[in-house]
């Protein structure tokens, strides 16, 4: 570990913000296997259901800064088209 009070610091506070963005991209991987199971089930209802949950979580990630916007937008836009896909 450093010697310097700041770089302590900053050791401290960037492992701290590594496990926050570790969890919250967990969430969001998590989100997409529920809306990709509920395809998988071609469960129209489910899938629908399961896609306004990963977009809000999606949204939330990349308004915390875990995502850019472009990747957060990509991946809301294939869920959204593999649910539409469905009949």
């Amino acid at each position: 570990m450093a010697n310097i009070k700041s770089a302590k610091k900053r050791v401290l506070v960037a492992r701290r913000n590594a496990e926050k963005n570790k969890a919250i991209k967990s969430g969001v991987k998590t989100a997409v296997k529920k809306v990709n199971a509920a395809i998988e089930s071609k469960d129209k209802k489910a899938a629908d259901e399961a896609l306004l949950n990963a977009t809000s979580i999606i949204d939330k990630a990349c308004s915390k800064g875990v995502f850019h916007k472009n990747t957060a937008s990509r991946k809301v836009s294939r869920l959204a088209s593999a649910v539409n896909k469905l009949s």
